[in-house]
């Protein structure tokens, strides 16, 4: 007679927790709550603390790939191979040995250093009893029923083990390096007709096309299915669509390598430790030259057999980087700005030009791409090519007459003199380095020479006489410190680079802020401007492009052509120059693809000013709440696309201040206003670091309020402690404003009122109103959609249903996790921007910790009403919408609170 489920379960949980008593020994199977491993407590096993029954083939492992010792992931390898099948962390490495991977009743969670959880699994409606490695690799985790409450085989990275399962819209993305397991550039995706490999969006292999893959029947893709006799496409019903069959094998894992090759190895057993005989494994693309890189950008790859070899096209060069590049010291244009001219010192006065990559040259991705015309000639090609900025190139088939435009990244190139496709011919967009004519005659030359020879003397002259003027200066400075004397006026700041680095630092000498002590060293400080040199940058102030809680912001430009944006910041309290310069350092030391770079400052006197990078698109507002024609002027009207690629962007973006920089950095007002945007789909953060820096010795409380009404979260009004969460909390507003296209709150403004948005045309009430008062409390009437699982409804009128609605429905699920009235209960901005990108998922809102919404939302005016904010990007339709457990506490915000510190520094 079989034991219950149950009784075995806990039999076994009882024998596992035997064996992993003793620190540091390696757990059969399951683990239970209050489990810690890390590699250090596990060094004497590599970090193995779990592995599988039947054998051990598979092992749960605190992983440090190639050996390094600044990331660490919880991932599970296939042991006689040493092949890493799945990585849980993989956009959040442990940056340290000794920080602890948790099991407890909640689920799993990833430590750094300073404790912070950075992974973790979602929250579940039961408690946790066990984590299971079971012997197909699948690590699972179990409740008290034994019934499986999560899954790694859900949430595949890299790889596929038999018999897993990757279903339509699904992907494995290769792993950047060896060493490093954050995203690559490769992607496999099951789509509704086929699996494919691609690189930064572009094809260069398919499932159906390879010649050992036969198609059964046609009709819709819903999974790809990897199992004992091969790889299948199969239908909703499971009949096989397309297959790939292989020998017979009692294991496969499919992996997706760092070099964008799909490798499948077969095993004749589960432990197994090499491949079996009858299989020498699969590798697509099976061609040499095939690969997007296979001879880096640019370089020409020639085909013989299964081997291949790289050279560079007749008037190219190899290239620092692997690749080749054009030999007569031209670039090829990379992005838009480049074609605009915006690439260089003086590139804005050169066009761009044509370089041949040689006849019967093709491009790897031309195999399965469309052409962009047909029927043309190679004139109407590069005619073609030269009116779209984001074209990088063109290749043209003699044969069928037609036009083939490179547009993503540049990979390599295809002898097609020894393979078919000798009738093409292409070319790559490139900007020159000189303008045409600067060829010298040998008069010129000559000429020059006597000029040199002439000059010369004098430079080196002055040379000594500058060198000799700095000796008495510094000696006069020097004597001046040691008779306690001070200059009588204030010392310019002195720019000094070390020439082995690009850092910087300024020395301050005596200054009316406070900062007259001794000289101030400040390291890594970015380009100091004079007040003088910012009137030249913008013109005297003259183009006024915004205002905020600090002051104006204006357009401007330097002196190399770039276009800047600098704030003028005014109206609050001046801080010393120590003080200032001390964050701008590490404001300016940021570095992250969603986040405004600072490229300067100014600080004379009390003159404080700060000098970004421009972002033509200005501010997410003024896309997103005006109505479409509105848009046209002020910023292209937001399709579903590009409010999705935003979210993700701003959430990218957060998670960097939070988690990716040494000094974690909260940024207190989260909101439309301080999300730009640019062409290109750029999107990043604005007026972060300007608040407060948060340290893991701080406790995290600030003694005023910072922010915007409308997005302040509840621990604002408690006294609660301020965290990374508190920007959660606002970023979820801003998700829900993105998903309707207009204020969470309308104040029903007159047409074409500053207010007024996308509101005026929602006027639908909420199904719980109260009384006469129109709901139009957007939160609420999200949460309500929520619980009744209507979410259609909720996405932007103004879409006319151009939306997708299992995104809307992501998207809706996540802000309103976001928006817990407990922070602990809110995720992560790393969790937050793995949830919307589909890489991890969703979490179910607790509805629980969501009621004070409708407190909000039912004939409540909102918090502090009449009270206008300081900031231009806060008008009337920003009410609040921080809440609290108490109805005493949201009657209104205390009344020793300013304006100005609603608004607060940002």
């Amino acid at each position: 007679m079989g034991l219950h489920p149950q009784l075995a379960l806990f039999l076994v949980v009882v024998v596992s927790g035997v064996v992993v008593s003793e620190a540091g020994k390696i757990a059969t199977e399951f683990v239970t709550p209050d489990f810690t491993a890390s590699y250090l407590l596990f060094i004497d096993t590599y970090g193995v603390f779990l592995q599988s029954g039947g054998g051990g083939a598979f092992q749960a492992v605190v992983y440090n790939p190639a050996g390094q010792q600044d990331r660490y992931y919880l991932a599970v390898i296939h042991a006689p191979s040493k092949t890493c099948v799945w990585v849980a962390n993989r956009a959040a490495p442990i940056t340290d040995r000794a920080a602890p991977l948790r099991l407890t009743a909640r689920g799993i969670s990833v430590e750094d250093p300073n404790g912070t959880d950075v992974w973790s699994t979602p929250p579940f409606a039961s408690p946790v009893a066990a984590l299971r490695l079971e012997e197909s690799g699948n690590l699972a985790l179990l409740d008290g029923r034994n019934r499986t409450l999560w899954q790694s085989f859900d949430r595949p990275t890299d790889s596929l083990v038999s018999p897993q399962r990757l279903k339509v819209g699904g992907f494995l993305v290769a792993a950047a390096s060896d060493s490093d397991f954050s995203e690559g550039d490769y992607r496999l995706a099951v789509t509704g007709i086929d699996a494919t490999l691609t690189w930064n969006g572009s094809l260069y292999w398919i499932l159906s096309n390879d010649a050992k893959s036969t198609r059964d029947r046609d009709g819709a893709v819903a999974a790809m299915a990897v199992n004992g006799t091969g790889v299948f496409l199969l239908a909703a019903d499971d009949a096989v669509l397309i297959q790939l069959t292989l020998p017979a094998a009692a294991l496969r894992i499919v992996k997706l390598g760092v070099d964008g090759r799909l490798q499948i190895s077969s095993y004749a057993s589960v432990n197994a430790s090499s491949p079996s005989a009858t299989d020498a494994g699969f590798v697509a693309p099976s061609g040499g030259c095939d690969l997007p890189l296979s001879c880096g950008a640019l370089g020409l790859c020639s085909p013989s057999g299964n081997a291949s070899s790289c050279t560079c096209p007749p008037l190219f060069a190899s290239s620092h980087d692997g690749g080749c590049a054009p030999a007569d010291g031209s670039t090829p244009i990379s992005s838009c700005a480049a074609a605009a001219g915006g690439g260089g010192d003086d590139s804005a006065a050169v066009p761009a030009s044509y370089v041949s990559v040689g006849d019967g040259v093709r491009y790897y991705a031309n195999k399965f791409a469309r052409p962009d015309m047909a029927g043309s000639n190679g004139t109407a090609c590069q005619s073609l090519c030269s009116g779209n900025c984001s074209c990088l190139g063109y290749f043209y088939d003699v044969s069928s007459s037609s036009c083939y435009l490179v547009e993503h990244k540049l990979g390599s190139l295809i002898n097609g003199n020894t393979t078919r496709g000798g009738d093409m011919v292409g070319f790559i967009k490139v900007q020159t380095s000189t303008s045409p004519g600067t060829s010298s005659n040998t008069s010129s030359s000559s000429n020059s020479s006597t000029l040199i020879a002439i000059l010369l003397p004098t430079i080196v002259a002055f040379v000594l006489v500058a060198i000799v003027g700095a000796v008495i200066i510094n000696s006069w400075r020097k004597q001046q410190r040691r008779e306690g004397r001070r200059p009588s006026r204030e010392l310019p700041l002195r720019r000094h680079r070390s020439p082995a680095s690009d850092s910087a630092h300024l020395v301050y000498a005596n200054n009316n802020d406070n900062d007259n002590d001794d000289d101030i060293l400040i390291p890594g400080l970015p380009t100091r401007f004079t007040h003088d040199e910012i009137e030249d940058i913008t013109n005297s102030f003259r183009i006024k492009i915004g205002a905020g809680g600090f002051g104006a912001v204006y357009k401007g430009e330097l002196p190399d052509g770039t276009t800047v944006a600098v704030k003028k910041i005014e109206g609050v309290g001046m801080q010393g120059k120590r003080e200032f310069c001390t964050e701008i350092a590490v404001i300016g030391n940021i570095r992250h693809v969603n986040l405004v770079r600072l490229r300067g400052f100014c600080t004379e006197g009390q003159r404080r000013l700060l000098v970004y990078e421009f972002m033509n698109r200005g501010s997410l507002d003024r896309s997103l709440f005006r109505k479409p024609a509105a848009a046209v002027a002020g910023g292209r009207f937001l399709e579903w696309k590009d409010r999705m690629d935003v979210a993700i962007g701003a959430a990218r973006g957060l998670a960097y201040l939070h988690f990716g920089c040494d000094q974690r950095i909260i940024h207190c007002d989260v909101k439309p206003e301080n999300i730009l945007l640019a062409d290109g789909g750029q999107v990043k953060i604005a007026d972060f670091g300007l608040a407060k820096f948060l340290t893991p010795e701080q406790s995290g409380l600030f003694t005023t309020m910072r922010g915007t009404r409308g997005y302040l979260a509840p621990e604002w009004l408690t006294n609660t402690a301020i965290t990374d969460r508190t920007d959660v909390y606002s970023f979820g507003m801003v998700l829900l404003e993105l998903v309707r296209g207009r204020k969470n709150r309308s104040e029903h403004v007159s047409d074409g009122g500053a207010g007024a948005g996308a509101g005026d045309d929602d006027s639908r009430s909420s199904s719980t109103g109260s009384g006469a008062a129109r709901c139009d409390y957007f939160p609420l009437m999200a949460l309500e959609g929520h619980e009744v699982g209507n979410y259609a409804d909720l996405a932007d009128p103004r879409l006319e249903g151009r939306v997708i609605a299992g995104e809307v429905e992501r998207v809706v699920k996540v802000a309103l996790c976001c928006l817990h009235e407990d922070p602990q209960l809110r995720p992560s901005m790393a969790v937050v921007a793995g949830m919307l990108e589909g890489t991890m998922e969703v979490w179910e809102p607790r509805v629980q910790s969501l009621g004070f919404l409708r407190l909000y939302g039912r004939g409540f005016a909102g918090p502090a009403d009449g009270i206008k904010p300081a900031m231009a990007g806060s008008n009337g339709d920003h009410t609040g919408s921080a809440g609290t457990t108490t109805l005493t506490t949201m009657s209104g915000w205390p009344s020793y609170m300013s304006s100005s510190q609603l608004s607060g520094p940002r």
